[in-house]
């Protein structure tokens, strides 16, 4: 930063003759640098506030054996730190990319702060994916260097021979022992850390540096890089942490946050960011995501807020629902993912957990919105309106709707259009491929409204919604009132060709155990008429025996549209049992 202070020059009385500067060019002689300390934002510094001032705060974590882990913010910041010097002797370079096949562990927490720390990049990659999309991403990413458990050492030695760029693996288990495998230049985690001669110090460097890579989901197309900034990281922390957004947590040990959503999914959510940086718990799940496991966790641990997809949550409701009561410390439940069904608000009502959802995605880092202060006290109808949206945009981000021709729309609540974000945690391109967007916003793939107090109610995705006679239909809307149906487990409902109306909707239902034989497609669909317009009951239902489901819980329905939206749906034709297979 510049040290000179420019004087400041008050403008010119004026006098019997004319003074031939304007006004203007006074103006800008009185422009003054600031300052203030040019000091980066780098990731390692939220981890180093938490061991000094909130140092004795617990990280709890479940070990990919189903152990617990526990241990505080200052030991974690000394083990992080001699992790960024083992990675340097390893040869792990400012700029490297180092890969992860990881679950929420404690030692997948430490990565993101013991990589980041020393300039290199955090990959984080979802084990769940093809192998042949793996092997995509990996190599687009160039990875030097890829981080394995016991979950994944199987998935790691199929992959390894088409891995050029991977110099070695690092076996992360609380034991220093490593198991029998196929790989190559294989080392410990925990005997990597026992070995490093001291706790390295991180350097400071420029905070857009590179911090974390996550790819999309590449459910439409190749997977695309995001690549997120010490700087976007530091700054979706901060803003997550106000108010509007979910600052609903409060600063300190009484609060304990629980990213159910994977590590490997925009960064867990930021919880690995804003639990540290507020000084609340932070507890991890490991790698068991089912609901007894997850119910043990909140109530052993005290869980304040966790956050979750919608299917996550039905499978916690239906436990607490089973043993009659839910967890007496859970003040919120945060849904993402996908818009929150009526009917999973209020079963977690029932068991007096509030709902907030939250909106958001892998190229806006952060979560961008949630239920606005003092929405808990309002009236019971009220509060229903509001949890039903996906809550108040938040400072740092920048929202605006448009139409198919690019008009802007009001933010009127009623005029539904295509949603754009922008602002320092919004993605201005995918690594090695073409920018988002020339405009200068983000198209999110949503559609949305947006209210006059600044709400959002996300309609559909873009590449989801059905237009049928020229009308929107919403497949959310549709999903969400046959999820209403007490026979419905799960729904997905897709557009289908139609040679009069160009889309129909068609819905997919995965019933309930033991309701196959007690319900029909005339049940349901008389069940959807009392709920929704004539014109948005699907013209048929089908029952099938799952739905395809990516990492987080989303339907995959590129993969639905692919198998049953090309033949056209005749008007009443009749519902069918499939098996995908």
């Amino acid at each position: 930063m510049s040290s000179q202070l420019y004087e400041l020059h008050p403008i010119a009385k004026r006098s019997g003759r004319n003074d031939a500067r304007t006004e203007g060019q006074h103006a800008r002689e009185a422009i003054v640098q600031g300052l203030m300390m040019d000091t980066p934002l780098l990731v390692g510094g939220i981890l180093r506030h938490a061991a000094t001032v909130h140092g004795r705060t617990d990280i709890v974590a479940r070990t990919v054996a189903g152990a617990v882990h526990r241990y505080t913010y200052r030991d974690a910041y000394a083990r992080c730190r001699r992790l960024s010097a083992a990675l340097r002797s390893l040869g792990v370079a400012s700029g490297d990319r180092v890969g992860t096949l990881a679950w929420n562990t404690h030692h997948h927490f430490e990565l993101f702060y013991g990589v980041p720390g020393i300039g290199a990049v955090l990959h984080t990659i979802n084990p769940r994916l093809y192998d042949e999309t793996i092997t995509y991403i990996v190599n687009h990413a160039q990875d030097s260097w890829i981080c394995i458990d016991a979950a994944t050492l199987a998935l790691a030695e199929r992959l390894a021979p088409a891995l050029p760029s991977v110099r070695g693996w690092i076996y992360m288990d609380p034991a220093s022992d490593l198991p029998k495998t196929s790989l190559t230049n294989v080392h410990a985690y925990e005997a990597l850390l026992a070995a490093a001669s001291h706790e390295a110090e991180w350097p400071e460097f420029d905070e857009r540096q590179a911090a974390t890579i996550c790819y999309t989901s590449g459910t439409t197309g190749a997977p695309k890089g995001v690549v997120y900034t010490h700087r976007s990281l530091v700054l979706a922390a901060l803003l997550m942490s106000t108010a509007d957004m979910i600052g609903v947590l409060r600063s300190g040990d009484s609060e304990a946050a629980m990213p159910i959503a994977p590590l490997f999914h925009a960064n867990g959510w930021f919880m690995p960011f804003t639990a540290p940086m507020n000084g609340q718990k932070l507890v991890l799940p490991g790698r068991h995501f089912e609901a007894a496991a997850l119910g043990e966790l909140i109530d052993g641990e005290g869980v304040t807020a966790a956050a979750a997809v919608p299917t996550v949550w039905f499978g916690l409701a239906d436990h607490w629902h089973g043993r009659g009561a839910g967890p007496a410390s859970l003040r919120i439940a945060l849904v993402a993912g996908s818009k929150a069904p009526r009917k999973l608000v209020d079963e977690l009502a029932a068991l007096g957990i509030p709902v907030g959802q939250v909106w958001g995605m892998t190229e806006v880092a952060g979560l961008r919105s949630t239920l606005p202060p003092g929405a808990a006290t309002r009236p019971a109808e009220e509060q229903l309106v509001w949890r039903m949206r996906q809550g108040r945009i938040g400072y740092g981000t920048e929202l605006r709707l448009l139409d198919d021709d690019g008009a802007e729309l009001p933010w009127d609540g009623e005029a539904a259009g295509h949603l754009e974000a922008r602002g320092p945690c919004v993605a201005a391109g995918y690594y090695k491929d073409a920018a988002p967007s020339t405009t200068g916003w983000l198209s999110t793939g949503d559609v949305a409204r947006i209210f006059p107090d600044g709400s959002i109610d996300i309609v559909d995705r873009s590449k989801d919604v059905i237009k049928s006679g020229g009308e929107w239909i919403s497949s959310v809307t549709v999903e969400n009132a046959a999820l209403d149906h007490p026979a419905v487990l799960q729904a997905a409902v897709i557009g289908v060709e139609h040679a009069r109306w160009q889309e129909r909707p068609l819905l997919l239902a995965v019933l309930r155990p033991g309701m196959e034989t007690q319900t029909s497609a005339d049940d349901i669909l008389a069940h959807l008429r009392t709920r929704l317009a004539s014109w948005w009951v699907p013209d048929a239902v089908s029952f099938v025996d799952e739905l395809p489901m990516t990492a987080t819980g989303k339907v995959r329905k590129a993969e639905l549209r692919e198998r049953y939206g090309r033949p056209p749906v005749a008007d009443g034709a009749p519902a069918q049992r499939a098996a995908l297979g």
